[in-house]
């Protein structure tokens, strides 16, 4: 049998403020950092009303360098544009994936549809750092709707498992990553059991949407939590005490100095300099809604 990995740190997600948007934000604290290649992890749930002007509503045109913005959706919508030429809705159970690399702006907006009738977005987004190597190369864009992503079943249909990226037991998920990461949605119904491989050379962490689960070789873990894992050890192994919603995420650490301002996520800060000016000069193109 392979070895658990044991529990490192369990990070509350905080309720923070972000431009007005109230969310949870377990990753960074004021303990962690990161947990590298992953920089960031917020949890959001917001109301749509029908009388919100379409654009007070999500985030308005902002500039990202250096990293991929990962936004997870599952509940409503998001509606991405970007300076690229990008326009896509993406629904809930589907991933959207955008490497910044060089640079890009984009806007995030709950799609036509929400703003008619209402409703609830609820999306987790995740920072991933891109290697020094590639943090300049063309910017790229994924849509991947719930219908597109592989779902595996295990135990009896108690637990499903969507692979976004990487490979999960041959199964491989449709996006490419400029980061060696792993990415899976998990949904557990009580009693729900899952043994999950973890590449040993990667930093690996569960995130509960909510619920409660038990991890063998630590104990319970409450939604609202997540859990940073230590290297040792080859696998996770997930009881379900409640119905749960995860995301597993582990990825082969960059070992790389870390330089951010904002959303601009470099080596060094001279390079944060050089993105900031060139978002001013408009080299990361422009974008009008």
């Amino acid at each position: 049998m392979p070895q658990n990995r044991t529990v490192a740190r369990l990070l509350f997600a905080e309720e923070t403020d972000m431009g007005g948007l109230p969310l949870r934000q377990p990753l960074p604290t004021s303990q962690v950092e990161q947990h590298d290649p992953f920089l960031l992890l917020h949890h959001l749930t917001t109301t749509v009303q029908q009388s919100d002007y379409p654009y007070k509503l999500g985030v308005d045109p902002h500039p990202h360098r250096g990293f991929s913005p990962v936004t997870f959706v599952y509940q409503g919508g998001v509606h991405h544009r970007d300076s690229r030429g990008n326009d896509s809705v993406v629904w809930a159970g589907g991933t959207q994936w955008m490497n910044a690399a060089r640079g890009i702006v984009h806007s995030e907006r709950p799609p036509r549809e929400m703003q008619e009738q209402g409703g609830v977005q609820e999306i987790v987004q995740l920072w991933v750092n891109t290697p020094k190597s590639l943090k300049m190369e063309q910017p790229a864009y994924f849509a991947l709707q719930a219908e597109d992503t592989p779902v595996i079943s295990e135990d009896e249909g108690g637990v499903q498992i969507a692979v976004v990226a990487g490979e999960y037991k041959s199964t491989r998920g449709p996006v490419n990553s400029p980061s060696t990461a792993m990415v899976l949605r998990l949904t557990l119904q009580p009693g729900g059991r899952c043994t999950l491989p973890i590449p040993a050379d990667h930093n690996a962490m569960l995130y509960l949407l909510d619920g409660q689960v038990m991890l063998e070789g630590y104990g319970l873990v409450d939604g609202q939590h997540l859990a940073l894992l230590n290297r040792e050890g080859e696998s996770c192994t997930i009881t379900a005490r409640q119905d749960t919603r995860l995301l597993l995420l582990s990825g082969k650490p960059l070992d790389e100095p870390l330089a951010m301002h904002g959303p601009f996520v470099m080596n060094t800060q001279t390079e944060v300099m050089q993105a900031m000016r060139d978002y001013q000069m408009g080299k990361m193109g422009m974008l009008f809604e």
